[in-house]
């Protein structure tokens, strides 16, 4: 009879254990189930948070790119206008010495004319 008796208490701590170890894993599954939920829900909202970010730097960069453009016309005309005064301004200043070569050259001519005769 003693046989018997620790025989079922063998088999009883054993049903026990495997009991035991089973509840475990049925937590660590339904702990992993969370922790899976917990992570796709973060997932979420980080990637809706970058999207809204990206929204917001290409907003910014059309905004820049539209003030840049202005900018640099403005920059170009005002380059245009000085390359033009500088043209008109270099232009009579060629007009002036190409009249004083010429009268030069008008003179020198006189000397020489004088010097043949």
């Amino acid at each position: 009879m003693k046989g018997k008796l620790c025989l079922l208490i063998a088999s009883a701590l054993l049903a026990l254990t495997a009991f035991s170890y089973g509840q475990a894993g049925d937590d660590m599954k339904k702990a992993a189930d969370d922790t899976g939920k917990a992570t796709k829900t973060a997932a979420k909202k980080t990637a809706h948070a970058t999207k809204k970010a990206a929204v917001k730097t290409g907003d910014a960069t059309e905004t820049a790119a539209k003030d840049t453009g202005k900018d640099t016309e403005k920059a170009a005309d005002k380059t245009g206008d000085a390359t033009a005064t500088a043209a008109k301004k270099t232009g009579h200043g060629v007009k002036k010495g190409t009249k004083a070569v010429g009268h030069g050259v008008k003179k020198g001519a006189e000397k020489t004319a004088d010097t043949v005769k």
